[in-house]
C-alpha cells in the first residue's frame, strides 16, 4: 500500500512529531508538581536523556508513547499499512535503545521507571503510582552528593 501523502508532505508531517514536552510528558510533570516533587528535564548527560529526572532520589523517568516504543497494548501493537517493514524496524531500534539506556542507568545506580502513554488514562492510578515512586526513593541525607 502506498502512502496517502507525497514525500514532501510526509516529511512535513513527521517533522511535526515532538520528541520533548509531549502531552503525556506534561501530564506526568503536572502530577509530580502537585505531589511537590522537584525534577529536571531531559538530562543529556544521562544515558537515553530521560524525560524526567529526580536527581536527589536518583530516579529517572521515561514517558513513552505506546506506538513509538512498541508497548504491548492495542495502540502499541498497531503497525501502519504503508511502509510496514520500515516501521517494524524503527520500533525495534527504539526498543533496543530503551533496553540499553535502562541497563546503563541501572548500572550507574539510577532507578528507572517507564510510564506508558496508555497508563495516563486513569489520573488516580497515575498519582498513586507516582506517590509510591516518591515514597520508595527517599531524599539523600544532608551533605550527601547527588548525581
Amino acid at each position: 500500500m502506498t502512502d496517502v501523502y507525497g514525500p514532501e508532505k510526509r516529511s512535513a508531517v513527521m517533522a511535526r512529531v515532538k520528541g520533548k514536552n509531549t502531552s503525556p510528558e506534561l501530564k506526568v510533570r503536572k502530577a509530580l508538581t502537585r505531589l511537590g516533587a522537584r525534577y529536571r528535564l531531559h538530562r543529556k548527560d544521562l544515558p537515553g536523556s530521560p524525560d524526567i529526572v529526580l536527581p536527589g532520589r536518583r530516579l529517572a523517568i521515561f514517558v513513552h508513547g505506546c506506538f513509538w516504543h512498541g508497548h504491548d497494548c492495542a495502540r502499541g501493537a498497531r503497525v501502519p499499512k504503508a511502509n510496514r517493514d520500515y516501521w517494524l524496524a524503527k520500533v525495534d531500534r527504539n526498543r533496543a535503545r530503551d533496553v540499553a539506556s535502562r541497563a546503563t542507568l541501572a548500572a550507574l545506580g539510577w532507578r528507572v521507571e517507564t510510564i506508558w502513554e496508555c497508563d495516563l488514562k486513569d489520573d488516580a492510578a497515575l498519582s498513586a503510582r507516582l506517590e509510591a515512586l516518591l515514597a520508595s526513593s527517599p531524599l539523600p541525607v544532608q551533605g550527601e552528593r547527588v548525581g
